[in-house]
């Protein structure tokens, strides 16, 4: 981290000499000519130039005078960085006998104003100040000369803008409603008054002062103070020439007068981690996904084929920059037929071991794989590929770096100002303060940022069960009730019902996913309901059943055979996704094939099958990366998914090269079948067969479409073939064809299939009048649909 410029010690000798007050000396006012004459109407560059000798000319009738002295309280205030209002000391201002000009340059040796027909140098006060009361009837179009110890700089002067934020975004940030907080907040390279530079605003209500500081300004703290616009906790500052590519952080002065040097929790850019400096960006993408944007919300999610490949973009090919993965997997996920990706977070995090779930930077993808611009081109590809995006959004949780969010400015602001409700229990981590409206406002705009700005089409929000209650993971006495004597955290309640509504209304065809794992009524249940607002939620605890049910061997499974149908008892209470996702697959609980019993071939064999039972299941489907090939080790963020195992040079390549072929053929058998996806979320479109088959370790059920089209799934959960097993059927289908079958030959299973349609005897099976006699394959699982009539 950098805050302090790289001086050698004669160097620091030579600057503290420079800050001492110099004798007083008449200035004097000098005519301009040649090249400066003119107005100073360029942009600022802010590049040095070698000092030239000039030749002194006549002094006009009057000099510079001293200004008036500045009191040494405020003069304190000033370079100590506890300023509200550094305009009303630094800069012009007109005033009885001419005007006076105030400038803070540390380190400088000598400032000159220079304006059409003037040049006067002004006395130098010490500490880096300089000051001088020059014969004018008004302020004038001027620039600062600056005068270092080998070069000069002509530069605007900061101090002679008016406030860059206007009072509509004030007063919308006061109210906590500003839905595009990231255009007021933070930095944004701009012209104003027509000068290009940067505007920088931060929100900061208990500080004393703020000052920027970065690159631009050889991170040294003094040079740059901000003023506060009011009661909102703003502070903001126009720099003229910074630009694209500064980096910057703020120095602000604590309520205590102590000092800490924070990045901006609005940067939409950062420092690659481990430094941790925010970054000037603006973004000049132009986007190419006008027809995916047109149609993505065409259908509801809740009601189309929705299956996700969830993944690390940072480990998925470690090494790849946002635009390396932009070739590499839209391809490969479009070869393994999935609808959407899911990335766990993107936001900017100091320490890759927590994958992204403790977020520093809540508005700036990492810098790891490239720049915002880059990110932007990565789901461009994605969408031009016909893929979603979904992103991982963190609202639950940050973590307590001191040049980050928790105690941002001296006290509690973004955290609760209560430390049992501000500490997350189980992270180390620190808790937002839901009620308080400017955070809020943060998390809601937040929310929407994501949507507009990158145009993800989805947001899984994480650990939505540790915000809605007050108890979550604490202790009798380590928490208090709310308002109404429960445990529920009423605030947080509201801040999600907030955020879906803003973000559904604002981003037509977006999709929020709560990660929630508790029995909380409501979570997809629209806001003006009561509900929170969600479209979808993980189905938490029928991954945890199912699991269960799969990792026993099979003569076992009949004790837990209601594991895989107990689902069925909810499964319409709420729209679910059915996830395995990286929290199954990590710390020791193994990857999923890895979770089945038996030799190598019964492994793969369950995994296959249970894939077909899952993506048949009511719900939409969910799969962590690695696991479409039958990894056999646990996922790490260093090294990534197995790849090696698919190589033609590994001898067993070909077991995980067919585990990957069936998961691309059940996406495209899924995404052909409505009846596996049109009605996922009404009991109309589901009817078990055979739910009670535990000695046979076997399950039947039927799915429906809204046109009343059929699909038989048949599991075989035991490791033995089944020959004529009798499966009651509707009787109105005449012909049965086998459309998927986990144990064909290439997906590394014994062959056992229906190779011709099959049709239905008038024998009664599981209370229906007809039945079809299959051949169940050992731990497999069979589509059937009927076959269409000529």
């Amino acid at each position: 981290m950098r805050h302090s410029p790289p001086e050698a010690p004669e160097e620091a000798a030579r600057v503290s000499a420079a800050r001492q007050p110099s004798p007083t000396v008449r200035a004097e006012a000098k005519p301009v000519s040649g090249p400066a004459a003119g107005p100073a109407t360029a942009p600022e560059t802010g590049a040095k130039k070698a000092r030239a000798p000039r030749a002194r000319r006549a002094a006009p009738p009057h000099g510079v005078r001293p200004a008036p002295a500045l009191g040494a309280e405020e003069r304190a205030r000033l370079l100590e960085g506890r300023h509200h209002d550094p305009h009303g000391v630094l800069g012009a201002r007109a005033q009885r006998g001419g005007v006076s000009f105030r400038v803070l340059r540390p380190y400088a040796k000598a400032v000159t104003v220079v304006a059409k027909g003037l040049r006067a140098e002004l006395f130098d006060d010490g500490d880096g100040m300089f000051s001088g009361l020059l014969p004018l009837a008004g302020v004038p179009d001027y620039r600062l000369l600056v005068t270092y110890d080998s070069d000069e700089v002509e530069v605007h002067d900061p101090y002679r803008f008016l406030p860059s934020l206007g009072e509509l975004d004030l007063h919308l940030i006061g109210e906590g409603r500003h839905e595009e907080l990231w255009t007021a907040l933070g930095s944004e390279p701009m012209e104003h008054q027509g000068v290009a530079g940067t505007r920088f605003t931060v929100w900061a209500p208990n500080a004393q002062g703020v000052r920027v500081t970065g690159d631009f300004s050889h991170w040294d703290p003094v040079a740059h103070p901000m003023r506060s616009l009011g009661s909102t906790g703003v502070w903001e500052l126009f720099l003229p020439g910074v630009g694209e590519g500064a980096l910057y952080k703020y120095d602000i002065t604590r309520p205590d007068g102590s000092h800490t040097l924070r990045a901006d929790p609005m940067a939409k850019h950062a420092e690659v981690p481990p430094a941790n400096a925010s970054v000037v960006t603006a973004s000049s993408y132009v986007w190419q996904d006008a027809g995916w944007m047109a149609s993505r919300g065409v259908r509801p999610p809740h009601q189309a084929p929705f299956s996700v490949y969830e993944l690390h973009l940072a480990s998925w090919r470690p090494g790849l920059s946002y635009r390396q993965l932009a070739e590499q997997l839209p391809a490969y996920v479009t070869e393994l037929g999935f609808t959407h990706v899911e990335l766990m977070p993107v936001a900017e995090h100091p320490f890759g071991g927590s994958w992204g779930y403790q977020v520093t930077g809540f508005y700036a993808p990492t810098s790891r794989m490239g720049t915002p611009d880059d990110f932007r081109f990565l789901v461009d590809s994605l969408h031009r590929a016909g893929i979603g995006v979904i992103v991982d959004w963190v609202p639950a949780h940050f973590p307590r770096d001191d040049w980050a969010l928790a105690e941002f400015d001296g006290r509690p602001l973004y955290e609760h100002h209560d430390p049992q409700r501000a500490a997350h229990p189980d992270w180390g981590t620190l808790e937002f303060d839901y009620g308080r409206r400017e955070v809020r406002n943060f998390l809601v705009a937040n929310a929407v940022y994501w949507c507009q700005e990158f145009h993800v089409d989805g947001l899984r929000v994480d650990a939505v069960a540790s915000m809605l209650y007050l108890d979550y993971s604490r202790g009798e006495g380590e928490w208090t009730p709310n308002e109404l004597g429960g445990r529920e955290n009423l605030d947080a309640v509201a801040l999600l019902q907030e955020m879906n509504a803003t973000v559904y209304r604002r981003c037509p065809g977006v999709v929020t996913i709560a990660e929630e794992s508790t029995a909380w009524p409501g979570v997809t249940q629209p806001t003006d309901g009561g509900g929170l607002g969600f479209g979808l939620k993980w189905n938490m605890g029928w991954m945890h059943d199912t699991l269960r049910y799969a990792s026993k061997e099979s003569v076992h499974r009949k004790y837990h055979h209601h594991d895989m149908t107990f689902g069925m008892v909810y499964a319409f209470s709420e729209n679910y996704v059915l996830p395995i996702s990286h929290d199954e697959v990590v710390h020791g609980k193994g990857s999923l094939v890895s979770k089945m019993p038996g030799d190598w071939w019964q492994q793969r064999a369950a995994h296959r099958a249970y894939l077909g039972f899952m993506w048949a299941h009511p719900g939409k489907q969910l799969l962590f990366m690695g696991q479409e090939f039958a990894q056999g080790s646990e996922w790490s963020e260093t090294y990534g998914p197995d790849w090696w195992l698919l190589d033609s040079s590994y001898a067993a390549a070909g077991d995980h090269r067919g585990v990957r072929s069936l998961v691309g053929d059940l996406n495209r058998t899924y995404r052909a079948a409505p009846a596996l996806w049109e009605r996922d979320t009404v009991p109309e479109g589901f009817a078990w067969v055979e739910a009670d088959a535990a000695e046979d370790n076997v399950f039947a059920f039927l799915r429906f479409a809204q046109d009343g089209s059929q699909l038989l799934c048949v599991s075989n959960f035991s490791p033995v073939v089944r020959h004529g097993y009798r499966i009651g059927v509707p009787e109105d289908v005449a012909q049965w064809r086998e459309v998927l079958n986990t144990d064909l030959e290439p997906y590394g299973g014994s062959g056992v299939h229906h190779a011709r349609p099959l049709r239905p005897e008038p024998v009664p099976a599981q209370g229906r009048a007809t039945s079809l006699r299959l051949t169940l394959p050992p731990l497999a699982t069979v589509w059937l649909r009927p076959v269409s009539r000529p």
